[in-house]
């Protein structure tokens, strides 16, 4: 994202957040922001409306940030806003975490049936077959009836 549009989302003027990124330049990994060369920001400008630069328009070539500069603006930053989405970055961490230990757990269970099921189908070899033509019979009663002409 531009750092023209992030000063809005973090509701800051671009000035401040490029002088909070430089106030904090360690932060800032090359993966995480880089800064548009000449040809990169008249290919953009083409794209979208901006000011001359003779006319009150930008000095500076603009920043680029990726996911996680984004991530880390929210925490260099002194508005409001920026706290708030600092904390909800770091909510949403957690919650992701508990999902995947969550994901985790239920996949080793699968995998513990399955294996289960493997082990115990040789001994069980009818029974599951009968299992499974009444699941197919099921199967076939829920499906609706075909609409249309028989080719």
């Amino acid at each position: 994202m531009l750092d023209s549009d992030l000063a809005m989302l973090y509701e800051v003027e671009t000035k401040v957040l490029n002088q909070a990124v430089k106030r904090n330049i360690k932060r800032f990994p090359s993966h995480y922001m880089f800064q548009l060369n000449e040809e990169e920001y008249y290919n953009l400008r083409s794209q979208i409306v901006t000011s001359s630069l003779g006319h009150g328009g930008r000095r500076y070539w603009p920043y680029v940030f990726t996911e996680q500069g984004v991530a880390m603006l929210s925490s260099v930053l002194k508005s409001e806003k920026a706290i708030q989405i600092n904390i909800q970055i770091i909510d949403a961490f957690v919650r992701m975490r508990q999902l995947a230990l969550a994901h985790k757990d239920l996949a080793k269970r699968l995998s513990d049936l399955e294996q289960y099921f493997i082990q115990h189908a040789k001994d069980n070899k009818e029974d599951f077959e009968q299992i499974y033509e009444a699941l197919s019979l099921l199967m076939d009663r829920t499906r609706p009836a075909k609409i249309g002409f028989k080719p």
